[in-house]
């Protein structure tokens, strides 16, 4: 059944295509801090390890909510990893070494890129698509990437 709720269904698949890739992002950014996580090595691996954990314990949640908020629109979520390498803006290559602070670096870097993308969203789910709900849940998004970041960021102060 179609959703009555207030947003046309043109607007309403807009809003299902964008978020499909910020679940994306999502998705790449979870599994790079997993990565980070089971990859770790230095004198730090073990601070770092139950770190990168606590990281991707938010991601898991984020994406889950993302693609529940995707299907409370009337669309299907994206759920393959071809069909998230093919929406993300995101890289799945890692470019910093194996230790604390290259994983820090690249995930602070793709946290910061996330930001950004969510941010730019804001104002065109609320005012070019008529969805506040949308709007207000990636402004959510992004005030937990920002914590997200700054806890990377200031590992390496």
């Amino acid at each position: 059944m179609e959703p009555k709720i207030g947003i046309t269904p043109e607007n309403l698949a807009k809003v299902a295509h964008a978020l499909n890739a910020i679940l994306a992002d999502e998705f790449v950014l979870y599994t790079k801090t997993r990565n980070a996580h089971w990859n770790i090595e230095g004198p730090d691996f073990h601070s770092k390890h139950l770190f990168f954990e606590s990281q991707y314990n938010e991601l898991d949640e984020i994406v889950d909510s993302i693609a529940e908020r995707i299907r409370s629109l009337g669309h299907y979520a994206p759920a393959t990893l071809k069909s998230f390498l093919q929406l993300t803006h995101l890289s799945e290559q890692l470019h910093e070494k194996n230790d604390g602070d290259g994983f820090i670096r690249e995930l602070l870097n793709d946290h910061e890129s996330v930001i950004i993308n969510l941010r730019e969203n804001i104002n065109y789910f609320a005012n070019d698509l008529h969805d506040a709900g949308t709007s207000d849940y990636i402004t959510g998004l992004m005030e937990t990437h920002e914590k997200m970041a700054w806890m990377l960021r200031s590992h390496l102060r």
